[in-house]
């Protein structure tokens, strides 16, 4: 239809071309175009004839489809029929044999339940245990069983339950038992590799070097402790370790299985405190070792003057290195004058000494009084910032508060910790001051009694 409605088109746009052309040739053209609109007649109508035929041999394959799935369906209605009804009866034989399972099992069901019980306690026991690091398989075991003891088909058998009883035997005498083993451990770097581990009992579990290892029961790993205790607990796990067999060696253990340990591991060390103190508690050290220093100078600069003032104690000639010689010089170049003038010489000289022998005490004294007022400002600031995290977080968590008064007091503690002992030390330095201070008075007020005595017996003389 299309080719004829192209052809009419074509006919009538060379209508005016055909009108132009001569007599001849416009029939000529005519006919040419009567003869191509024949063609495309025939050629449309052969083509609908092919489409007729295509389409009727369609329709009997699909009729034939529908056939035979209309068969096919009928077919799975009469499977389904038939499974259903297997399905009632099967359903029927299983109620007789659970009755009958009922009636012959009778008590062994509460026995399989206190199983499955007890199954489940022993294996989070197990479970827990550094045994487990020893004895992986019997995990799956107890799995097993607990799975077979709860269900209402099987029972476990009487093998199984012989291996249930082994299995709590073999846990009970580990318990008591030091065993050597090579197991795999997850270092610090989280690496694996395997190692000889030494088990105490269910306690603890040490590597070859007598580091601690802790057992993870979530992932089923021995683990290295990311820091281990002090240096008292680890000297003693590796003599414990290195002890040839027969030999008794003290060791530390946790009967909690590993608990104690980590909770142990979470108190902070001393170096950890000081850091804990901020910019303040530096500053309480620092006039610390400062006080230090200055108490070691002031002793040994004391102690020296000692010596030479007991030396020229002994000697009547002055010597000017040390304050008791000054003194007497002072006496020598006096001793012609009345003796009020010479006891103001000498009161005097003692004057001048005294500074050299009383030096930095005051530095002493000042920073005993302002370490634990630094102490106190730090403890201040952080009940600040403690009150401040309660006020964002609240009270939930009793650990925040616990950790952030404990940070706070930490400066407090090293306040006095400096101050107390930068008192005693204070005292002793000026005991030996005052004592030297004395020693230089007497020496004076002897030497303005003997020179006043030996006046009186010239005078006495001369009578």
């Amino acid at each position: 239809m299309k080719r004829i409605l192209i052809l009419m088109l074509c006919l009538c746009l060379s209508l005016p071309v055909l009108a132009q052309a001569p007599n001849g040739d416009r029939g000529a053209r005519l006919g040419e175009l009567l003869e191509l609109v024949r063609q495309g007649k025939a050629q449309d109508a052969s083509e609908q004839r092919e489409r007729l035929e295509r389409f009727i041999e369609e329709r009997d394959e699909q009729d034939q489809r529908l056939e035979e799935r209309r068969a096919r369906l009928a077919e799975l209605k009469d499977q389904v029929e038939s499974m259903e009804n297997r399905f009632d009866d099967n359903e029927t034989k299983i109620g007789e044999l659970q009755q009958r399972l009922d009636e012959r099992s009778g008590d062994l069901k509460e026995l399989f339940g206190v199983l499955q019980q007890v199954g489940s306690d022993v294996r989070s026991t197990m479970k827990t245990s550094p045994t487990s690091s020893q004895y992986p398989e019997r995990g799956e075991f107890l799995q097993a069983l607990i799975k077979k003891a709860g269900s209402s088909s099987k029972l476990p058998t009487i093998r199984e339950l012989e291996e249930f009883w082994y299995r709590m035997q073999e846990e009970m005498v580990a318990s008591g038992e030091i065993e050597r083993y090579n197991a795999e451990v997850v270092g610090n770097t989280g690496e694996k590799g395997e190692r000889e581990v030494i088990r105490v009992g269910t306690f603890n579990i040490l590597d070859g070097e007598g580091r601690y290892l802790n057992w993870e029961s979530d992932t089923g790993n021995l683990v290295e402790l990311p820091s281990q205790p002090a240096d008292r607990y680890v000297s003693a796990a590796a003599q414990f370790v290195n002890a040839d067999p027969g030999e008794r060696e003290d060791f530390w253990l946790d009967p909690s299985g590993g608990s104690l340990l980590s909770l142990l591991l979470q108190t902070p060390d001393l170096r950890e405190r000081i850091n804990q103190g901020g910019v303040i508690g530096y500053i309480i050290l620092a006039l610390g070792a400062f006080a230090l220093l200055l108490t070691l100078e002031r002793l040994v600069s004391l102690g020296i003057i000692t010596m030479k003032v007991n030396r020229q104690a002994r000697s009547d000639e002055p010597d000017p290195n040390n304050p008791l010689g000054r003194v007497m010089q002072v006496y020598q170049q006096n001793k012609h004058k009345d003796s009020e003038t010479l006891e103001l010489k000498l009161s005097e000289s003692i004057a001048q000494e005294s500074p050299k022998l009383t030096r930095f005490l005051a530095v002493l004294k000042i920073i005993a009084v302002v370490a634990p007022l630094l102490g106190l400002l730090g403890t201040v600031t952080g009940m600040i910032n403690t009150f401040q995290a309660i006020t964002l977080f609240g009270t939930g968590d009793p650990k925040l508060m616990a950790g952030g008064i404990s940070q706070a007091l930490v400066t407090t503690v090293m306040g006095l910790a400096v101050a107390i002992p930068t008192v005693l030390l204070h005292t002793v330095v000026q005991g030996r001051s005052k004592r030297l201070s004395q020693l230089l008075e007497e020496r004076s007020i002897g030497i303005i009694a003997r020179r006043d005595d030996e006046g009186a017996g010239t005078t006495e003389a001369n009578a």
